[in-house]
C-alpha cells in the first residue's frame, strides 16, 4: 500500500519572518512580477491552504520572499479521516486533525453525588 501524502502551507509564517504581516503587502509585490490578484484572492492565498496554484504565482512568491519551495510547502503524511478510520476498525475522535480547535474546548463537567 502506498502512503498518502498531504502538505502544509507556510506562506503566513514565511511572510512574518520577512516583516510582512498584512495580506495586502503581497498585492504590489506580485503585480511587479506580472501577477494580478485581487485583495480577496491574496487573502485566501495567505490564510488558506491552496488546492491549485499557478507556477508563475509560486515563482513570484519565491522570488520576492527570497525563500525556497521547502520553506513554503511541507510534505506530510495524510491524516486519516473518520470514514477511513471506521473502515480500519478505529473510532474517530472528536476534535482530531491539523485544523482542530478541540484542545481549546472546555472539558464537560461531571457532577458526582455525595
Amino acid at each position: 500500500m502506498t502512503a498518502k501524502l498531504d502538505y502544509r502551507w507556510h506562506l503566513r509564517e514565511v511572510m512574518a519572518t520577512r516583516g510582512l504581516f498584512q495580506t495586502t503587502d503581497l498585492v504590489p509585490r506580485l503585480a511587479e512580477r506580472g501577477i494580478e490578484l485581487s485583495a480577496s484572492q491574496t487573502y485566501r492565498l495567505v490564510t488558506e491552504r491552496p488546492e491549485r496554484l499557478s507556477l508563475r504565482t509560486l515563482m513570484a512568491l519565491l522570488d520576492f520572499l527570497g525563500c525556497t519551495m521547502d520553506d513554503l510547502i511541507e510534505p506530510v503524511a495524510a491524516v486519516r479521516t473518520g470514514r477511513n478510520k471506521a473502515a480500519a476498525g478505529e473510532r474517530p475522535h472528536r476534535g482530531e486533525g491539523p485544523s482542530s480547535v478541540g484542545e481549546f474546548r472546555p472539558k464537560r463537567a461531571r457532577i458526582v453525588p455525595e
